[in-house]
């Protein structure tokens, strides 16, 4: 079993910075790959990034590449999300949530665990 809690959202004028963190209780979290989506009220959760267990294999949706960075450090059970050059439309509850093996991590159904989300807003 493994429970994600996010942190680090907020509200942030556009071109700004946030790094969005998602700590992991339970030892299993280093053999986990991880992944941030996003959701938008009203629209389908999207998908952001995503980070293989070793941290050597990442992925990320075309809106986001050259903005956002996913990283993750095992030593502290935490996968993080550096958001930089925001956009408006980069507002969104965004969520990590864990898989396992190397299915489509696109795919939300890939996911086995979820945390709550956090906010992100950016502002015009």
């Amino acid at each position: 079993q493994v429970q994600l809690v996010e942190s680090g959202g907020g509200l942030v004028q556009a071109g700004g910075s946030l790094r969005l963190s998602c700590a992991a209780s339970g030892r299993t979290f280093s053999s986990y790959g991880m992944g941030w989506f996003r959701q938008d009220p009203g629209k389908e959760r999207e998908f952001v990034a995503a980070v293989h267990w070793s941290g050597s294999t990442t992925s990320y949706a075309d809106s986001v590449k050259g903005r956002f960075t996913i990283s993750r450090d095992n030593a502290k059970n935490t996968v993080y999300l550096q958001m930089n050059s925001l956009k408006p439309e980069d507002t969104a509850v965004y969520f990590c949530a864990g898989f396992r093996g190397f299915p489509n991590v696109r795919n939300e159904y890939a996911y086995d665990y979820w945390g709550q989300g956090t906010q992100v807003t950016v502002s015009s």
